[in-house]
């Protein structure tokens, strides 16, 4: 009998789910809406049905990984998400152990994919690097001395909510400013409205609805000449570089890996990180950081992140003689 786990990754828009076995062969993903239950209890009803229906017979099923945003680590929650449309403490891990009956660990989404990374991706090996994912919003995970951080509270990795201007952007979370409103999918279309009202030459983009533009079409417009797309990588790369050589300063990872839709533009968006994250690093860390692309980045990259998350569980329970009880509080 063939052992494997589940792994749930919850989006502000769609919620990717999946099984998946040790060797990280996925062997079933599928997908609903996030935004399309207005009701929790709904939709986890809905999301285990569909998991139920694709679970193999004579397999042992060790447990169930979840990434989502404000996942909190500890309690098994989301927590105030801001870019969910349930609001205040959802008690995911509870629920879902309810209609599994197999233990459940929660994170953050970034979190998730730390740990992907490191188990099934280009950071095999590594035991200090940053992930950060541009989705939606902007996550971050931090991985120190081979250790997942996961603070206090079980809420570490907020990169996203950090600030950029004081009277800027307006934030779901309540703040202006925040790095995320700038670096993200959806930053990334705010930046391109701005200049489109800032600029008097023709663009592409100008005529697109801010509900139908996207990534994939600023990219494209970008690599076609067009100046405005070419300017918001420009703009969204020094804001994202800056940042980062803040970070670089509080962990001094080996590496820090882009991950999601907005890394897929490639050296559009790496090359301004690279450059503005080596012009603001402090001289002794020059030079020495990488910032690479995620080993991950395919459809199933979320389910895996997740997943990933019993396996690594299993691994430290296993090696410190610990019983492998999968919800550490």
């Amino acid at each position: 009998m063939s052992t494997i786990t589940i792994g749930i990754d919850i989006g502000g828009t769609n919620t990717k789910f999946g099984i998946a076995d040790r060797q990280g062969n996925v062997l079933f993903q599928d997908k609903i809406s996030t935004q399309a239950y207005a009701d929790f209890a709904e939709y986890i009803r809905d999301l285990s049905a569909r998991i139920k229906a694709a679970l193999p017979a004579n397999q042992n099923l060790l447990g169930i990984g979840v990434g989502a945003a404000n996942g909190n680590y500890y309690k098994g929650t989301i927590e105030h998400a801001t870019n969910l449309k349930w609001k205040g403490i959802i008690p995911l891990a509870e629920m879902l152990k309810k209609e599994f009956n197999v233990p459940v660990i929660v994170t953050n989404d970034a979190n998730a994919a730390a740990v992907g990374e490191m188990v099934y991706g280009a950071a095999k090996g590594m035991r200090d690097f940053v992930v950060i994912t541009l989705g939606t919003g902007l996550g971050s995970g931090f991985v120190c001395n081979g250790e997942l951080v996961n603070g206090k509270h079980g809420i570490a990795g907020e990169l996203g909510h950090t600030t950029v201007n004081y009277a800027g952007r307006h934030c779901n979370c309540g703040k202006r400013g925040c790095l995320e409103t700038y670096v993200s999918a959806t930053g990334i279309k705010r930046t391109v409205y701005k200049l489109l009202a800032d600029h008097l030459e023709p663009s592409e983009l100008r005529g697109i609805s801010f509900d139908k533009l996207n990534t994939k079409m600023i990219t494209e417009a970008a690599l076609r000449g067009d100046i405005v797309a070419q300017e918001a990588f420009e703009y969204t790369g020094r804001i994202l570089g800056t940042k980062l050589a803040e970070t670089v300063v509080h962990t001094d990872p080996e590496a820090i890996f882009l991950f999601g839709g907005l890394s897929l533009a490639g050296d559009l968006i790496f090359k301004p990180t690279i450059k503005h994250m080596e012009i603001n690093l402090m001289p002794i860390f020059r030079g020495k950081v990488k910032v690479l692309p995620s080993g991950l980045q395919n459809q199933a990259a979320p389910i895996l992140g997740a997943s990933s998350l019993v396996w690594n569980y299993l691994e430290k329970a296993t090696s410190t003689g610990g019983s492998p009880v999968l919800m550490p509080r």
